[in-house]
């Protein structure tokens, strides 16, 4: 019977339902229920939202760094970051310009990504020499320029007049001075979208709605999204306008660019970086993995198939545990996915299925992995 030595279980969460932390020990203690002496490699995945800086934390280590900074209203709060040990800084922009923290008052055409260049600057005072910027979940619309005038940058409207820019006044920008800046370390920016920065498929007309804006709002968020694009290239020689990712969390991406020079990579592949994936499928029988729901849109490269494409690469099997299972993926097979296994071991409504969903997750690995052993 051929042992098995060594899982790898790296899932993103189930929207709702179950945190990939939670999928990670429910796996772990399903496999040494069937495996008792293999040993099981945890990675919790985080799409660069709220919980990336948790995530990364529980997989590589290191610290929490508290700090007061500004919320989306520019009003004083406190946020945080993480520190890996290689003196990596994880800075979730979700922590202190995320939707939720302008619940109840949403609205991109002031909300400021300024808290998230205090938290950079933090974190270079501390002595880091890396960034890592996780995109998600944001409540903006301000292209980062808020991130920007927190790092140095400087914005004069047509009187010459200095102002930090939000989503709402980025038409007002006629002069941009990125003499203080003085960030020099590199920066990789988390994204999981492929939006442009402006137009119809752009931060503003595809994302704003969800934020707060109406109509009128998108048309004028956009407009200034244009006006930004154009600014730039103009006085910054940063061309940004057809940028894939550029419309990241308000516009975000594209001011990561041309403010930091950063690196814009999907979320999935800077975490498995981070992680040494490559590295730990050397000697791996077999990966695990999982989201709530694997369809057409997973091919785009979110979580099951980023993991996917390097397992095949080493010729690791990969088996997917997932809620949902959507119509016409016959691809993921392809791409490196073994096997597909819904949860769902009643059919019961959406609001029933959540409720017994950590226990039906545990029971279906289980069960996969009795055949799994019998198969030895």
């Amino acid at each position: 019977m051929k042992q098995i030595n060594k899982i790898i279980v790296v899932p993103d969460s189930f929207k709702g339902g179950i945190s990939s932390k939670i999928f990670c020990n429910i796996s772990k203690e399903a496999i040494h229920n069937i495996f008792p002496n293999a040993q099981v490699v945890t990675i919790p995945i985080a799409d660069g939202g709220e919980g990336t800086v948790d995530a990364y934390l529980s997989s590589v280590g290191g610290k929490k760094v508290s700090t007061i900074v500004k919320n989306p209203f520019f009003e004083d709060m406190e946020s945080f970051y993480g520190i890996l040990p290689d003196k990596t800084a994880v800075i979730e922009m979700a922590a202190c310009a995320g939707l939720p923290l302008a619940s109840g008052r949403e609205n991109p055409l002031v909300t400021t990504t300024y808290g998230v260049g205090q938290l950079i600057s933090h974190a270079v005072n501390a002595g880091c020499s890396r960034i890592i910027l996780a995109m998600g979940g944001s409540s903006t619309n301000d292209a980062g320029c808020g991130m920007a005038s927190a790092l140095g940058v400087k914005f004069f409207d047509a009187q010459n007049k200095e102002f930090i820019p939000s989503g709402g006044t980025l038409c007002e920008i006629e002069r941009i001075d990125t003499h203080g800046l003085k960030l020099h370390i590199p920066v990789t920016a988390m994204c999981d979208i492929d939006n442009p920065l402006y137009g119809k498929n752009g931060a503003a007309h595809v994302f704003a709605p969800q934020k707060g804006a109406d109509e009128a709002a998108v048309k004028l968020l956009d407009d200034g999204l244009r006006h930004f694009a154009g600014l730039v290239k103009d006085q910054l020689h940063s061309d940004v306008e057809l940028l894939a990712g550029g419309g990241a969390a308000g516009g975000l991406g594209a001011g990561a660019v041309c403010f930091l020079g950063a690196d814009l990579k999907m979320g999935i592949q800077v975490l498995l970086d981070t992680n040494n994936f490559d590295r730990l499928l050397s000697d791996t029988d077999f990966v695990i993995t999982g989201e709530g729901r694997i369809d057409t849109q997973s091919l785009r490269g979110k979580a099951v198939i980023g993991v996917a494409k390097r397992a095949k690469y080493k010729n690791v099997p990969v088996i997917a545990f997932v809620g949902d299972i959507g119509d016409d993926i016959d691809e993921v097979y392809e791409l490196g996915v073994s096997g597909i296994f819904s949860i769902n071991r009643v059919a019961v409504p959406y609001e029933k299925a959540i409720l017994r969903s950590e226990n039906d997750l545990y029971l279906t690995i289980e069960n996969v992995l009795r055949f799994i052993k019998n198969m030895c």
